[in-house]
């Protein structure tokens, strides 16, 4: 997407930043959607994710500056008797000049130190990162509680990367994202490898799982025939590609495939939101928004999801940058473990913290993962 010298439109900036891939942005007012706007920032559900304060009543978006540091989190539906786990945990920095925005996502099965964690009185262990999340939830009677399980998924975090405090966190329900593509008809994205589902049958229905299996102690469960993505540019239906991003088994490299199928559909998703065939739609849009809203829950740090919107007025689709994180597999005894980052991972953590990541990235441009536009 071409620059411009327009402004971006407040509704765009909501869906892209907060529904679709957090910062994504492009050009052209649209004052007359002001109302949308209202209607989509009043269905977010906002919660204490960080700990932080209340929001402040004489905020204000000028007062939102870089550099910046964004946890997106996102979670499979359960109940609250079932304990949550965290299938995509993505970071996004905004450096100080506020005009660009990195996107790293941090392997679900990296084995890292969780910290203890009082409100449950985990005493803390070493486990793979996804864990956290639960770890931290319990609130009693065989119940759990998503927000709070995220404190302790950022102080993981946190602890991995030397991010002292996140500014701002979502938690992001993949089925609020099929939502949305199905809001917009469907999303057109590349396929870069041939991808063979776990999970659903070629129309779309759940594979039959083995009996056997029912207390999923099976690694592969599923049998029958399976959904099927072969190399190309497609235009997807919802349960497609919310399928296709989901995957790991089989393929090469596992959940590092995984992660850069999430980045592609989160980019493709992203751009069809803020295409003409949204924007001039006003029912559709209408329609995008609303589910884009039901999809997260947002702390903005004391500040409301508009005030964070406008903050990212100067970022564009092609300001953002996708980072890949190199790592393998942990194998002891024959027995896969988990993954550990390659040691390189500790030198662009501090790019993050010193706010040096263009100069990282400059230096190792096999960080720059060049597969997910």
């Amino acid at each position: 997407m071409a620059k411009s010298g327009k402004r971006t439109p407040l509704w765009a900036r909501l869906c892209a930043i907060f529904g679709c891939v957090l910062m994504v942005v492009a050009g052209g007012a649209l004052v007359a959607q002001q109302v949308l706007v209202s209607r989509y920032a009043g269905s977010i559900e906002t919660q204490n994710l960080l700990g932080a304060p209340a929001a402040k009543a004489d905020a204000k978006a000028a007062d939102i500056t870089g550099p910046l540091n964004i946890l997106l989190v996102g979670i499979d539906p359960r109940s609250d008797e079932q304990t949550p786990l965290s299938d995509s945990i993505i970071v996004a920095h905004i450096p100080k000049d506020m005009r660009q925005a990195y996107l790293f996502s941090v392997p679900r099965d990296l084995v890292v130190d969780i910290p203890p964690f009082e409100k449950t009185g985990f005493k803390g262990g070493r486990s793979k990162i996804n864990a956290a999340m639960g770890y931290g939830s319990a609130v009693g009677n065989g119940k759990h509680d998503v927000v709070q399980g995220f404190e302790l998924l950022a102080k993981t975090v946190g602890q991995l990367t030397g991010i002292r405090e996140f500014d701002a966190g979502a938690i992001i329900n993949f089925n609020g994202f099929k939502a949305i593509v199905e809001a917009m008809g469907g999303v057109t994205m590349t396929i870069d490898q041939n991808v063979k589902s776990e999970h659903l049958q070629p129309n779309g229905k759940p594979r039959p799982r083995l009996a056997r299996c029912a207390d999923n102690s099976c690694a592969h469960p599923y049998y029958g025939p399976q959904a099927e993505y072969k190399k190309g540019t497609y235009h997807l239906q919802a349960w497609q590609a919310l399928d296709y991003v989901r995957q790991r088994y089989g393929l090469p490299r596992g959940d590092y495939d995984r992660q850069r199928h999430q980045q592609q559909f989160i980019k493709a998703m992203a751009k069809q939101a803020l295409g003409k065939d949204v924007v001039t739609n006003p029912a559709k849009l209408d329609r995008v928004l609303k589910a884009a809203g039901k999809a997260l829950i947002f702390d903005g740090g004391g500040y409301s999801v508009v005030d964070w919107a406008f903050s990212m007025k100067n970022i564009r689709s092609d300001d953002m940058t996708l980072i890949k994180l190199p790592g393998s597999s942990i194998i002891d005894n024959g027995r896969y473990r988990g993954e550990e980052l390659d040691s390189s991972a500790k030198d662009f953590f501090a790019s993050i913290r010193q706010d040096t990541v263009q100069d990282f990235v400059f230096r190792h441009p096999e960080y720059i993962n060049n597969n997910a536009g």
